[in-house]
């Protein structure tokens, strides 16, 4: 049997490829533009995870989405005032609407910024809902650090987004002092002179930092323009490539939940991105604009006009700067004058202001940006958690949370001492002497009651595992005892009280090895092991399944007790004589 070959053109041999490639395309979900994108970007895979993203639903985690929001806000509403904001210090003569500053010299800044509130239509409004936005930017970015802090959601895989948000939260802060002052009032005038001094205390470089930074000798004329970039250009994009990050990280790490029946590290238990989720956000998105415009229509805020402009040669009394940099205010002003000191020929070292001004900012934050890697080598925990904690169940970490907390609280009230001795009618040595005291008595006793009463709380929730939930119904036995009936709890309320782990304190190991010889890492292991004695040390272990069976165990048999001591006595009918 043989076969016949028949030679066919090039073009022939193309044409069940051609066949297909158009069956290939006509079967093609997507049409139109979005068909025609999808053609030249490949999007559609990447548009679809996004879609179908599920996100959990509490109401904690709208404090990120309010931070996201007064962002925008921000951004919005400050392209609008570029449009007008002339960033110069040259001097001109304001001839504006506001009468009582006509004809006085001020800078091209401050003046720009007048007419922006009485000329500009709806100006005043819009510079309000941008300073506005601004402070619930950084509010809503340190309440929902303390958020993630607290419930542990930093832990691996999140540490790399802890630190963004980190830096966003010291960026926002940064945004926010260079914002300010900008329009060159008397208060904002103060605020950039008190830098300059605070520039000028870094030993060796001070002066050469506050020529550069100034132009030449305060307060210059080249301060205004380089905030302005500062504020406009460089921060800004750098927050919103940190904040794109951490958002990215979000959906590759899967959000954090809460746990509950059905939520483990595997799986999110929520609404998908699209729709339900999106139509919230965007709703919400429409409540805090409105709040902060609402806000902003009736609360002044910044009224440069009432200042007037800046003038470097009087001392302004009573300003305080925006309350998330006033701890860095009240740090100085608690500082005892006696760490001035000259040495060398009478060269002064300014350590009463150098270190509690241009170093406590970094340090403050590296603090709080290192503080997963320090608690994961604690704990020796490397897994993956996608379960947040209670803040009750993780007692050492609140304390410290909260430690810290009150002693930025002791330094922001520090910086209104002043305020504080006028209106109280008190001395104000007495009080910055009082707030020293409190700085640092106040973080430990704090530490103490927060970790005492995470414990207590524990307590109370074995107790309600064990034996139910209070009713409030008081029953008599019939020798005059009182009991209060306990309501068993559901297999629902259960699960959270009881499902999280209890960790022991490491235990020390040989310090040396089998041949006598000292261990390298012996030293190493001890210091660690005093770390976490020092956060496991005070623990409530949760119930075991045991302990409940036998809890449970023992209420049945003491309800049917009570019953057939409460059970009607039988009466016998009266025999006949």
């Amino acid at each position: 049997m043989s076969a016949t070959y028949q030679p066919r053109h090039a073009a022939e041999l193309r044409d069940g490829d051609r066949a297909a490639e158009q069956r290939q395309a006509g079967q093609k979900p997507l049409g139109g533009i979005a068909g025609w994108l999808d053609d030249r970007t490949g999007a559609a895979k990447g548009t679809s995870y996004l879609l179908k993203k599920v996100f959990p639903d509490h109401w904690s985690f709208m404090l990120g989405e309010i931070a996201m929001y007064s962002m925008i806000i921000c951004l919005l509403t400050g392209v609008f005032l570029t449009f007008w904001f002339v960033p110069s210090q040259a001097q001109v003569v304001y001839d504006g609407s506001y009468v009582p500053l006509q004809g006085v010299v001020v800078s091209d800044a401050y003046r720009s910024t007048l007419a922006i509130s009485f000329d500009i239509r709806g100006g005043l409004l819009i510079r309000q809902i941008h300073h506005w936005a601004a402070l619930i930017f950084v509010v809503a970015v340190f309440v929902h650090m303390a958020r993630v802090f607290f419930t542990g959601a930093f832990r691996k895989p999140r540490e790399i987004n802890w630190v963004f948000g980190t830096i966003l939260s010291l960026l926002a802060a940064i945004e926010g002092f260079a914002g300010y002052s900008l329009p060159d009032d008397l208060l904002s005038g103060t605020g950039i002179r008190a830098m300059n001094g605070f520039v000028q205390s870094a030993p060796v470089i001070g002066s050469y930092m506050s020529y550069f930074f100034f132009g030449g000798a305060f307060p210059g004329e080249s301060i205004i323009p380089r905030l302005y970039s500062v504020h406009v250009l460089l921060i800004p994009a750098i927050l919103v490539a940190l904040f794109t990050a951490h958002i990215l990280l979000v959906f590759v790490h899967k959000h954090t939940q809460y746990p509950g029946p059905g939520r483990t590290n595997n799986n999110v238990v929520g609404y998908p991105f699209m729709p339900v989720y999106i139509a919230k956000a965007g709703g919400f998105f429409f409540i805090v604009f409105g709040v902060i415009a609402l806000v902003s229509a009736v609360v002044t805020i910044n009224p440069i006009w009432a200042y007037g402009p800046y003038d470097p040669s009087p001392v302004t009394a009573g300003s305080q700067p925006d309350w998330y940099m006033g701890f860095a205010d009240g740090a100085l002003r608690l500082v005892p004058g006696w760490l001035e000191f000259e040495s060398w020929g009478g060269f002064t070292w300014s350590m009463n202001i150098f270190p509690f001004s241009l170093i406590l900012l970094p340090a403050m934050w590296t603090l709080i940006g290192i503080y997963p890697f320090v608690e994961k080598w604690v704990t020796g925990d490397n897994r993956e958690h996608h379960l947040l904690d209670r803040p009750r169940n993780a007692p050492t970490r609140t304390a410290i949370g909260v430690a810290g907390i009150v002693m930025y609280a002791v330094l922001m009230f520090a910086a209104g001492n002043d305020l504080m001795a006028i209106k109280l009618h008190l001395s104000i040595n007495d009080i910055t002497n009082a707030l020293r005291l409190l700085f640092f008595i106040g973080p430990p006793i704090a530490f103490w009651i927060t970790k005492r009463i995470c414990l207590s709380l524990q307590r109370a929730d074995r107790q309600k595992v064990l034996h139910g939930r209070e009713t409030g119904t008081i029953w008599r036995h019939a020798d005059g005892r009182f009991e209060e009936i306990h309501a068993p709890l559901s297999p629902l309320e259960r699960w959270s009280l009881v499902q999280h782990e209890v960790a022991e304190p490491l235990q020390l190991t040989h310090e040396v090895d089998a041949n006598g010889v000292a261990r390298p890492a012996a030293r190493k292991e001890r210091l660690r092991a005093k770390f976490s004695n020092f956060y496991f040390r005070d623990r409530v272990p949760t119930v075991t399944p045991s302990e409940l069976e036998a809890a449970h165990h023992e209420h049945e048999t003491h309800d049917s007790q009570v019953e057939a001591a409460h059970a009607p006595e039988a009466i016998e009918p009266a025999g006949r004589p």
